[in-house]
């Protein structure tokens, strides 16, 4: 059979934030969500450049031309990178504030002020932002100062003499970070609106008085981005939570990827900034605005305006719960799936909020991944905790970009008499699942919880997830089996329903395409339908591929990067992929396979990449109920396979195409058809 180059990863991500981005070029969205949806992207191209960056980088640098990595494709990635940037000010600048404007919100900039607004801005200078500036003027004693990962800061160019006579003439300012980067300005005469000003502009209006006796020739603001992907050997520290506090402190001040500069900014001054940092000029990202367009999330938050936000949207309470039943009493009837957003995180809550109150309840388990720093879960654990339950919490210390929150939950709790685990050397439990010990007359039962998406209130209004609630023994036999391995590290049992990476999933998941692919060889109607986040595992797209050329019609539905080319005339033929970018992130891990009549359907907390088969602790699940299965399959599959509205098409050059519906009247939208049909339920 014809063999097939994959696609590139790290260009697959900026692909994906590509169409992100197109979200906020689209006129038909409020105009604040437009400007939500470009701070999005670069709240994405931050993290590509923390995680992502630092081996091209490091290959360019070295001149290495052989390997995974290489300075040709730090060029290309930079290339892509730079034009992306562009658009987003072009953006920016072009379009989102002259719409800003006929909507009475501006960004005042120093030249627009009139008499009574420099006053204002003068005045807030000095009560609140000049006490806390210290400008360092470079020589041998005053070296360069360390600067944050992705902090605010100016560099200026001096002439004169400073007071003891020298000549040094670069100084820098570093911008504290616990000042608000858009301030209100009130509004006088004719001056209606809405009025902001940003806090850069407000220090360089007023930059030449932190330098008295000199002279102020030339500036910029910069901002410079790290690697800032943890690395600790677990193998070679005895204490993982404590290597860890240790690293967060270095963290931010990892090595230099990416340097933002103002447009204006002199080349003297570029030059030395590169030098400063030891970054080729690839990396240095001129910017016509702010060189942080992730604190415009600020102004969206400061507007609040509804009419220029997408209409409200309450979560109905999960529809196969009623308030107040008793979910010990409802699960005993059968299992219970929740669709988030588009059902209330609520229910789960609910679950643990009996559970804990509950006299008869007498252990708890839980694994922990991202739960965000202030977390009513974490709260009802510690309350269980009080109440004398039997806690055990496994907490995933390297969750990346919470491991702090993590650490801080995981004192917590183990200050109080909690049983705090860290799951396996080596692996990330990314598993998300919950399980309670009740007592029933003279029997224990167990009652249990999984998901596809974090136990994170504010992130499950955001995210599309699906949640399971079940009782049934054999399943939850397994979870118990699951924590019991991850606390004690013995060997693992024979389980019966779940699929655990990394002993089984990827294996099964093979298992079944092979199986497929036979059948489809011998004449068989054959299907495989997944949902996912990413598509990166070669075993796994290999199987695929080897499916797909023996007649399975395969269809992959991944919002973010896929290395699987679609459509390619003899090798995929038979695969279609398509990405989903809405209102909500969508996040749902969904598999799905058939033979004939027989279907197998599975949620999962992994997505297909080699890290989450191999090197994560994740489950996938069954749903055997015919209804629960067929709910699923409804409105996480087919709802998505038919959408013309939010939908993308990957092509047979690995470039994404936006689906036109034939009639632009009915187009279709998976996310806006389900938000009515669960508002209709409320």
């Amino acid at each position: 059979m014809p063999t097939i180059q994959f696609l590139d990863r790290d260009h697959a991500i900026l692909a994906f934030n590509e169409r992100v981005l197109d979200w906020a070029t689209r006129p038909e969205v409020p105009l604040l969500e437009r400007l939500r949806y470009l701070c999005i992207v670069s709240s994405n191209l931050d993290e590509f450049f923390e995680v992502r960056a630092e081996p091209h980088l490091t290959a360019e640098l070295s001149g290495d031309q052989k390997g995974l990595y290489t300075a040709d494709s730090f060029k290309a990635l930079a290339a892509k990178a730079h034009d992306m940037v562009t658009r987003q000010y072009a953006l920016y600048n072009d379009n989102l504030l002259p719409e800003f404007g006929r909507q009475g919100i501006r960004i005042v900039a120093h030249g627009e002020r009139n008499a009574g607004q420099r006053r204002w801005v003068k005045a807030y200078f000095e009560r609140e932002v000049r006490p806390l500036l210290i400008p360092v003027g470079l020589d041998p004693s005053h070296p360069f100062p360390q600067v944050a990962n992705k902090s605010l800061n100016f560099i200026v160019r001096l002439s004169g003499r400073d007071a003891f006579g020298r000549e040094n003439d670069i100084a820098i300012v570093k911008v504290p970070r616990v000042l608000p980067r858009f301030i209100r300005m009130p509004t006088q005469g004719a001056n209606k609106g809405t009025l902001f000003v940003s806090l850069s502009s407000v220090i360089r209006a007023h930059l030449a008085e932190l330098f008295s006796g000199r002279v102020v020739e030339q500036f910029s603001q910069f901002r410079v981005t790290r690697h800032s992907d943890l690395a600790v050997d677990e193998d070679d520290v005895k204490n993982l939570r404590t290597a860890l506090r240790q690293g967060l402190e270095q963290r931010h001040y990892g090595q230099a990827v990416r340097l933002e500069v103002s447009a204006s900014c002199s080349e003297y001054l570029s030059d030395f900034l590169l030098q400063q940092f030891n970054l080729p000029a690839m990396a240095l990202y001129r910017v016509h605005g702010p060189v942080n367009l992730v604190r415009l999330t600020q102004i969206v938050d400061l507007v609040n305006d509804p009419k220029l936000l997408f209409p409200a949207y309450t979560a109905c309470y999960p529809v196969q719960l009623r308030p107040g039943q008793s979910f010990f009493t409802r699960l005993k009837q059968g299992d219970v799936s929740i669709h988030q957003p588009f059902e209330s995180f609520d229910g789960v809550l609910a679950f643990l909020r009996e559970a804990v109150h509950d006299p008869q309840v007498l252990a708890i388990k839980q694994t922990i991944y991202r739960t965000g720093a202030d977390s009513e879960l974490m709260l009802l654990l510690r309350e269980a905790v009080r109440r004398g339950k039997e806690v055990t919490v496994v907490v995933e210390l390297k969750a990346r970009f919470d491991e702090e929150a993590n650490i801080n939950w995981a004192e917590m709790l183990e200050s109080i008499g909690a049983q705090v685990v860290y799951g396996v050397v080596g692996l990330k439990t990314h598993a998300k699942m919950l399980l309670v010990t009740r007592r029933e007359g003279r029997h224990l039962v167990r009652y249990a919880h999984l998901s596809t998406g974090n136990y994170n209130p504010r992130t499950a209004r955001l995210y599309t997830d699906v949640s399971y609630l079940t009782a049934e023994p054999l399943l939850t036999a397994d979870i118990d089996n699951v924590f019991v391995h991850l606390a004690s590290q013995s060997r693992l049992p024979k389980l019966h329903h779940l699929l655990l990476a990394p002993f089984h999933l990827q294996r099964k998941m093979v298992e079944k395409m092979n199986a497929l692919g036979q059948a489809a060889s011998q004449g068989k109607d054959t299907r495989i339908i997944l949902k996912m986040n990413a598509l990166t595992d070669e075993h796994l797209m290999q199987t695929l591929v080897r499916a797909g050329q023996c007649g399975v019609k395969i269809d992959l539905i991944v919002r973010g990067a896929c290395m699987l080319p679609a459509q390619v005339p003899g090798i995929t033929d038979n695969i279609r992929v398509r990405s989903v970018i809405g209102r909500f992130l969508e996040h749902t891990r969904v598999f799905y396979f058939r033979c004939a009549d027989a279907q197998e359907l599975y949620l999962s907390s992994a997505d297909w990449m080699n890290r989450n088969m191999l090197r994560r602790v994740e489950l996938a699940w069954p749903i055997t109920d015919p209804a629960l299965r067929q709910r699923v399959i409804d409105e996480c599959l087919v709802a998505y396979l038919h959408d013309t509205l939010d939908a993308w098409d990957l092509q047979a050059d690995g470039a994404y195409k936006r689906v036109q519906p034939s009639e632009p009247a009915n187009s279709h939208g998976a996310q806006t058809a389900l938000m009515a049909r669960y508002s209709a339920l409320r």
